[in-house]
């Protein structure tokens, strides 16, 4: 998973995830980092995002997702209670990008931006692509 790092939500968000990862397999970067930078130069339609983006390998070829897209595949990857929010499958795309990106626009104001990008703790830096 992709985050913007200076985001306050979004980093409180990567924290979510890592307490509710039951299986421990997902990854994660800042955008701003080297391997953020890899990703959004190997897949021109990333330029320009500054928010989630889901990475998939699994089928051994590398898919992005991003905006509500990305979080509904969160969602799933995380299973259990999470699966709640996959009801908002049933709204169209677009409707659903609209308040992904309503959101999106106002996180910095609701949750603050840091300076730099977070350090993880060091119990999970290992799952962090960029450190």
């Amino acid at each position: 998973m992709l985050y913007d790092g200076v985001c306050g939500f979004c980093n409180k968000s990567v924290q979510i995830i890592l307490d509710n990862d039951r299986r421990g397999t997902m990854r994660f970067a800042a955008l701003q980092s080297d391997y953020g930078k890899a990703v959004v130069e190997r897949h021109a339609e990333l330029r320009g995002v500054d928010s989630v983006v889901f990475v998939d390998n699994s089928e051994g070829v590398e898919r992005v997702f991003v905006r509500s897209d990305a979080a509904l595949r969160l969602a799933s990857y995380l299973g259990g209670k999470w699966k709640i929010f996959l009801a908002a499958k049933i709204l169209p795309k677009p409707l659903r990008d609209y308040f992904y990106d309503l959101f999106a626009r106002n996180r910095y104001k609701l949750f603050g931006k840091y300076d730099a990008c977070m350090l993880p703790p060091a119990e999970v830096r290992s799952r962090f692509l960029d450190v």
